[in-house]
């Protein structure tokens, strides 16, 4: 996440930083250019005038640094009102405040509505989840259907689920053939040396990590 709260991928911000490191370079926001924030108190200060100004990005990551500190309730809010705004991981997030009962009574409909508004939104689990929803109510193909799109998005438990309705006659031979190229169209569609080298990276901080 950029300091202007735009979404980059690994790679690029990656590949900013080695751009900076070599040239001896300031770090600066791999998307707008600004300069990176000198203290964690500044770039805290900046993330709360993204959310005055209503932008999702903004409001769901703060959103979720609530959960995870378990202010669930205030959590709740901040995603309510981030879906509110359109974004799909909001919606997702608040599918499973409401099947756990997290900051709010649980709630199977609410819980099934923001699946599929987090669904619609394109997010790939969410599809996944409606899919698994529909299976275990004994909507085999209306599952499938579901699981044929979760896997053209990129999600990978989905190809299981597929072979298994495949096997079933739940689903063509062409149907799956064509869910599996377009699967693997995506998956490789996100490869790049230079996400591949900050995938290094990370696994290496925690291997670190991991070792005191």
């Amino acid at each position: 996440m950029s300091c202007c709260s735009k979404v980059i991928c690994d790679g690029c911000c990656y590949a900013n930083e080695i751009r900076e490191r070599n040239a001896k370079l300031r770090q600066t926001c791999p998307f707008c250019r600004h300069y990176v924030p000198a203290t964690r108190a500044k770039a805290l200060a900046n993330e709360m005038k993204r959310v005055e100004v209503n932008d999702p990005a903004a409001i769901l990551r703060l959103g979720l640094r609530c959960h995870v500190k378990g202010y669930h309730r205030s959590a709740f809010e901040y995603l309510k009102k981030a879906a509110g705004l359109g974004d799909a991981v909001a919606h997702y997030h608040l599918s499973l405040k409401y099947s756990e009962g997290e900051g709010v009574e649980k709630d199977a409909q609410k819980k099934i509505y923001h699946l599929e508004e987090a669904a619609i939104g394109g997010h790939p689990l969410a599809r996944y989840n409606l899919g698994a929803f529909e299976w275990n109510n004994g909507s085999k193909e209306r599952a499938m259907k579901h699981y044929i799109i979760a896997a053209k998005l990129g999600e990978a438990n989905s190809l299981g689920k597929l072979k298994q309705g495949y096997l079933r006659r739940l689903v063509s031979k062409e149907d799956f053939a064509a869910t599996l190229r377009a699967h693997q169209a995506v998956v490789d569609a996100t490869k790049s040396p230079q996400r591949e080298a900050a995938a290094e990276v990370a696994l290496s901080k925690k291997n670190c990590l991991q070792s005191w």
